[in-house]
């Protein structure tokens, strides 16, 4: 078994690693951050505001992580997921997390389906509409024969190429040269009510929203099923994978971030709106960097990248949601395989129907569903921070008071954004 030698305030400590067979919820994890708001939000925020963004992305990678690790650390200690944490909890936070999950399951999973059309429409040259619908198939074929073993090892290959491609592309753009114009921080518009808002949705979607944890909850005790439980007790493999998976999506948001900086930043490059004409743009920037025969391959990464996200995201709303029949209803007859794949048909066709409905309208209802998950997130942290108290109470956890003082600043940075996104909303 890998292990670590850790200097700690004074002390040495062997710290245990999980073995490669092990990581694999974290790395999902991973996959599902990195998709929209990493290939376009962190390239925007560099691209029009430079470095000035970098400790606010920087806060909001530390301010999600104590919390999602609680969950991380419930979930080894108790050998559960997060939905039987918050029942025992009570009701009303259980009802809580099913007004998020169910009010955003086919929003996001056809916004990020229509990106990754977008990508394929732009190498096949078909229409979108056709490429989405080939997409959600795809995924939908992937995802009903491959189950968990399959997405597991896919997500594995995908982030680790991914963040090779995109550190070697940081690297190379530190030199390159580029055609710039002076830009000072008054004409940015940061301090702005509209700057504000992008820096709030900005932060709160970095490096992903802390109502995920319930997923990588869901993935481990799926991975635990597979592995070998004694093990994952025993080298406390769930938290690990999940600090893997988590610094992973962070670095890889700074990556973008810095790329943005250091290729547009300063530059008269006008940036769309439009996430799948962004993505083109993006696509262009790394042509930039390594060339333009690097074009088609950066397509066929970023579509990889992508189609990893979709995978994650259209995995975890219906695994979740099995879970949450089960718990509900607990059926005895039906087992947890027919329910995930009723409740995957179901996401899927139902994020099919929305993308061909309500085409025009799927930006304003990802900003519905992006600030339903904003604005609960502190509720949810102090969720996953009672979880650990009531296991420090059973004395199964030992939460050190340094930790616990991180908590509180957290989940105070936490409240304070949530309060001024709501004020914004409201008096924008």
């Amino acid at each position: 078994m890998p292990h670590l030698i850790l200097i700690h305030l004074g002390k040495i400590e062997k710290l245990n690693l999980p073995s490669i067979k092990q990581i694999g919820p974290g790395i999902l994890l991973a996959g599902a951050a990195i998709g929209v708001s990493h290939l376009v939000q962190s390239t925007r925020a560099g691209a029009e505001y430079g470095y000035i963004l970098l400790p606010a992305l920087l806060l909001a990678c530390l301010s999600k992580f104590p919390f999602m690790m609680f969950a991380a650390k419930y979930t080894s200690v108790e050998q559960k997921d997060l939905l039987e944490g918050y029942a025992q909890l009570g009701k009303w936070p259980l009802r809580l997390f099913y007004l998020i999950h169910f009010g955003s399951m086919w929003i996001i999973t056809a916004a990020v389906s229509l990106v990754t059309a977008g990508i394929v429409a732009f190498l096949t040259g078909l229409d979108v509409d056709l490429s989405a619908a080939l997409v959600l198939s795809l995924i939908t074929l992937l995802l009903w024969i491959g189950d968990y073993a399959g997405l597991d090892l896919f997500m594995k290959v995908i982030i680790t190429i991914l963040t090779i491609l995109t550190f070697i592309a940081v690297l190379l753009a530190t030199g390159a040269e580029k055609e710039t114009y002076i830009k000072g921080i008054e004409n940015q518009g940061l301090f702005t009510a509209s700057g504000l808002t992008f820096l709030i949705a900005f932060m709160g979607w970095m490096p992903i929203p802390i109502d995920a944890s319930v997923w990588h909850s869901v993935w481990s005790t799926k991975k635990k099923n597979i592995s070998i439980p004694s093990a994952i007790e025993k080298n406390n493999a769930i938290v690990w994978d999940f600090k893997i998976g988590y610094i992973a999506a962070s670095l890889i948001a700074v990556f973008f971030f810095l790329l943005g900086t250091l290729v547009l930043y300063g530059t008269t490059e006008e940036l769309s709106d439009s996430s799948v004409v962004f993505v083109q743009q993006f696509v262009q920037l790394y042509a930039s960097v390594f060339g333009d025969w690097s074009r088609y391959v950066v397509s066929i990464a970023a579509l990889f990248t992508m189609i990893s996200t979709t995978l994650a995201v259209a995995d975890a709303y219906p695994r979740v949601s099995a879970k949450i029949f089960i718990h509900e209803f607990r059926p005895k007859k039906l087992n947890e395989r027919s329910i995930y794949l009723v409740a995957l048909l179901v996401v899927l066709l139902g994020s099919m129907t929305l993308l061909y409905i309500l085409p025009d309208s799927l930006g304003k209802l990802v900003d519905l569903a992006a600030g339903l998950s904003f604005t609960t997130s502190p509720v949810l942290a102090y969720f996953n921070y009672r979880l650990v108290k009531n296991l420090q109470n059973k004395g199964k956890y030992d939460l050190s008071c340094s930790l616990e003082l991180f908590s509180f600043m957290s989940l105070g940075v936490l409240v304070v954004l949530t309060s001024v996104y709501l004020f914004l909303l409201f008096n924008g």
